[in-house]
Parts: C-alpha cells; sequence; structure tokens
C-alpha cells in the first residue's frame, strides 16, 4: 500500500468523521451504550497500522495492536478479542498460516476474522475465505465500509448464540427445531434444517462444499461433495413459495454463502 494510497484513504476517514452524526460515532463500535467491542489489528506497516488505529478508535471500538503474529498469537491466547483484522504479508508467517492456526483452536475458532490486505487476485480472496475469513477487504480501504464491515460480522457474532435466529422474515427456532417464514411453518427434513441453521450462524460468510460437508454432516462421514448441492436445491425450493430463496447466494469459484443483501 503506497503513500498516495495512505494519504487517500486518510482523507476518506477525515470525511468520513466530518460527516458522522455526534450519536452515530458513539454508537458505532458497540454493541449496547457501555460496551466498546475489542478487535486486534495485526499489521507490521507502521502507518497503515496508526492509520486503522486511528480509524477505529474514532469508531468507538477499543483496538489492541500486533506487528507479527507471534505477538499477535500472545494476545489471542491471554484475552481473545471479539474480532481480529488480519493483514496477509507479515514478518515471521503469512496471514494465512496464522488464521489456520485460529481455526484450530478450541478457544478461538469461533472469533470472526477479517482480513485486510493488498492482495486482490481472485485466487488470493477464494484462499482467504476458504480457510477460514469471514470476510476478505483489499487495500486502499474506505474506513467507512471497513467499520460498516465491523459493526456487521460484531452483530453476526452476538448472534449466533440465541436459541432463535431471524434473517429477513425467515425465523429458525434451534430448540423446538421449528422453521417459519413470515409466520408460515415451513417443513424441513433434519438435514436442510441444520444446513440452513449452520448458515443463518454464519451469514455473510463463504463456505466451500468441503468445509459445508465437516460442519453440517460431521468430518467422519464420507459423502460426495456434490451431495450439498443436492441439499441446497432443495433448501432453495422449500423457500421459492415465499421468495427467500436469493438468501442462499452461489459465490462463483467459492462456494456458498448466505445473504440478506444482493450479490
Amino acid at each position: 500500500m503506497g503513500i498516495q494510497s495512505i494519504m487517500n484513504t486518510a482523507n476518506q476517514l477525515e470525511s468520513c468523521m466530518r460527516s458522522s452524526q455526534p450519536g452515530e460515532s458513539r454508537q458505532a463500535g458497540t454493541r449496547n451504550s457501555s460496551h466498546r467491542a475489542r478487535l486486534l489489528v495485526v499489521e507490521d506497516d507502521i502507518d497503515i497500522s496508526s492509520l486503522l488505529l486511528y480509524t477505529l478508535d474514532n469508531a468507538r471500538f477499543d483496538t489492541v495492536a500486533a506487528p507479527d503474529c507471534k505477538t499477535a498469537w500472545e494476545i489471542l491466547l491471554e484475552k481473545p478479542p471479539e474480532l481480529v483484522l488480519l493483514d496477509w504479508m507479515l514478518p515471521d508467517m503469512s496471514g494465512i498460516e496464522l488464521l489456520q492456526r485460529i481455526r484450530r483452536e478450541p478457544a478461538l475458532e469461533n472469533v470472526p476474522v477479517i482480513m485486510l490486505t493488498a492482495r486482490s487476485e481472485e485466487s488470493d480472496r477464494v484462499r482467504g475465505l476458504e480457510t477460514g475469513a469471514d470476510d476478505y477487504i483489499v487495500k486502499p480501504f474506505s474506513p467507512r465500509e471497513l467499520c460498516a464491515r465491523i459493526r456487521n460480522r460484531l452483530r453476526i457474532s452476538s448472534n449466533s448464540n440465541t436459541d432463535t435466529l431471524s434473517i429477513s422474515g425467515l425465523v429458525l427456532d434451534q430448540v423446538s427445531y421449528r422453521t417459519s417464514i413470515n409466520g408460515n411453518r415451513i417443513e424441513l427434513v433434519p438435514t436442510e434444517f441444520r444446513l440452513l441453521r449452520h448458515f443463518m450462524n454464519n451469514t455473510e460468510r463463504v463456505f466451500t462444499r468441503s468445509q459445508l460437508l465437516d460442519r453440517v454432516w460431521g468430518t467422519n462421514v464420507y459423502i460426495e461433495e456434490r451431495t450439498v448441492d443436492v441439499h441446497i436445491r432443495r433448501l432453495r425450493k422449500a423457500l421459492e413459495p415465499y421468495h427467500k430463496s436469493d438468501l442462499i447466494q452461489t459465490v462463483r469459484g467459492a462456494g456458498y454463502r448466505f445473504s440478506a443483501q444482493n450479490p
């Protein structure tokens, strides 16, 4: 990320802060009026790290920075943050390797991770998402968009442990195993229910067929990856009469994503 890109991002930030309403600034990084979400920024470039800390502080996040993976790992184990912003190219190991360690660690596997990197090729984005990133942002970045994506991931994370999930009129009760759309009961077989539950607990995140097999069917089940496509079609068919089938989006070259936003 060159100096001109940094200056452009800084200018966007300044404009963003001038245009924000005071009430918006106070609530930007909070789940309630008293809570400041704790974020970990893993970035070795001092200028970019300083810019991120400034951005996130103004957005009312509680932020700690790490210049390398070793420091980041120590922070993660000592006090897991609520979200990680992770660069790809770091001095001691790659951000992808650190992400793999995070996803293998039981205490950290559900911590949202957003990759923030200059690597913009489609193959890089796909690899980051397939490795377990919840989102992927390319530098130079928009501070307003960055904060919006962080808030979105935190909101998803805070809702993932509730008994009832609700998105765009689609309601899934994780206790009674009932599903409805705008009050209309939807009959799903157990596999489709588990698939939908997984998607609704991880909205906006792209999953490969292999990942869906592991997380919905289990790691000890040996079936064809195309089985996922069959169940996706069945789930879409169940949602189609209520115009909700487009919540399950196909991400070309990557997998599937559950989102209420346009692809």
